[in-house]
């Protein structure tokens, strides 16, 4: 039968370790803290700690925290703090967290990062399906307090490693190591257990980038592919074409509108910071070749029937989705070739074609620091513009068509090359 009385201890996590397996004692004091309560569980291997606070003759007490999730230490520190709040405001919540699992912790900051409206779509994604697939299912079940370096090992690291990408695993490991530092930020959490794990204690095995799969002495026989018979002037085409020309990346590509895209004067393409992985806006020049390919598809697009925002419309007349804009690139690739591998490609020919290196970041769209910026702000956007020019001026020699040497209209496609979103108006 466990004892109603109250047991005065020095508050420690070794001492409560003591009392829980010598005694049946279930409350617990130290005259140092008179506002602090400790109670053990039904598993006396587990407890709570209580804020008492002493108002008009009646003493109400509210709960802080689990032990040993949240250690002696962590709420003696805790409790001036908690007092305070409570005396400004008596209806505040002083609880630091009710997790006792993993799967607790990830399933908190899964919800976080969906409710995260400056995140984009596709890393709101990527979270929610690492947490679903792969961290629940292999250390959701896991105390907190058990998140060791074995265990991660065992149950995380190496299992994944043998079926995934190490790219891929350490992605994981990074997201569950940031979820922990943000619950641990927020006071959510006492402890960070991997504050100092790194993924090299797992594997130390170098993460390489993954070369290109394109080669400088594939591209004339791609773009020809792409300008055959007018070919460039369907989403198919024109999406890798842009790629191409301008080294961007497929989710700001898809997202394209009209309205950003300027073809008179100094022509340029206008991505806004909501569109881009950086959050900043990204200016393009349009080359003389561009600018003649974009009129073409959009004298294409009105000839179809589509007068609405997007470059890439689908059917619904919104853009793309990522998952459709990636097939129409495979359509053409046959599983040699990825998206990203037109940006890399793009990449490596500026530096073949004397590009500086920091113009090549600045078209990147790459996040650089303050120095680096101000070195080369003063010029940028003619060199931006130069760097393009030549980079099209190359395509054009090995065979990409940019209806820059006439002003003939394209002639009519056949129905089954017309995009689908053509039926749609604005």
């Amino acid at each position: 039968m466990t004892h109603s009385k109250t047991h005065h201890i020095k508050f420690t996590d070794a001492e409560l370790k003591r009392l829980a397996e010598q005694s049946v004692i279930r409350n617990v004091r130290d005259h140092r803290h008179p506002s602090l309560l400790f109670r053990f569980g039904k598993n006396r291997g587990r407890g709570s700690w209580h804020v008492v606070r002493h108002i008009d003759g009646k003493s109400p007490s509210r709960k802080l925290g689990n032990w040993p999730d949240l250690p002696a230490k962590t709420a003696l520190e805790l409790l001036p703090k908690k007092l305070a709040d409570l005396s400004a405001d008596p209806s505040v919540v002083v609880a630091v967290t009710s997790w006792e699992r993993v799967e607790d912790l990830l399933r908190w900051y899964a919800d976080r990062i969906e409710r995260t409206r400056q995140l984009s779509a596709k890393w709101k994604g990527t979270v929610r399906s690492l947490v679903a697939c792969q961290l629940v299912p292999r250390v959701g079940s896991l105390n907190l307090q058990q998140v060791e370096h074995d265990a991660l090992d065992k149950r995380l690291i190496w299992p994944m490693q043998e079926v995934h990408s190490l790219p891929y695993t350490r992605q994981a490991f990074g997201l569950l190591k940031t979820a922990f530092k943000r619950a641990t930020k927020l006071k959510m959490l006492s402890v960070n257990p991997l504050a100092e794990v790194v993924f090299s204690d797992f594997i130390d095995t170098p993460i390489r980038p993954k070369p290109c799969a394109l080669r400088p002495h594939q591209l004339p026989d791609l773009v020809k592919r792409l300008s055959a018979d007018g070919a460039q002037l369907t989403a198919v085409c024109l999406l890798p074409l842009m790629m191409l020309c301008h080294g961007t990346r497929i989710s700001e590509t898809r997202l394209a509108k009209w309205q950003n895209v300027t073809l008179e004067g100094e022509g340029e393409w206008f991505i806004p910071a909501s569109d881009t992985k950086t959050d900043s806006d990204h200016r393009l020049p349009l080359t003389r070749h561009t600018v003649a390919l974009l009129k073409a598809y959009r004298t294409r697009q009105k000839q179809t029937g589509y007068t609405g925002a997007y470059l890439f419309p689908r059917g619904d007349g919104d853009p793309l989705t990522e998952t459709q804009a990636q097939e129409k690139i495979a359509s053409l690739t046959a599983g040699e070739w990825t998206s990203h591998d037109l940006r890399k490609i793009a990449r490596s020919m500026w530096l073949d074609l004397g590009v500086e290196y920091f113009i090549g970041e600045m078209l990147l769209n790459h996040a650089m620091d303050d120095l680096q910026t101000a070195y080369i702000h003063t010029h940028a956007e003619t060199l931006k513009r130069d760097a393009l020019e030549r980079w099209h001026l190359w395509l054009e020699s090995k065979g990409l068509a940019f209806f820059c040497a006439t002003e003939t209209p394209p002639r009519p496609l056949a129905a089954a090359t017309t995009p689908q979103a053509n039926n749609h108006k604005a």
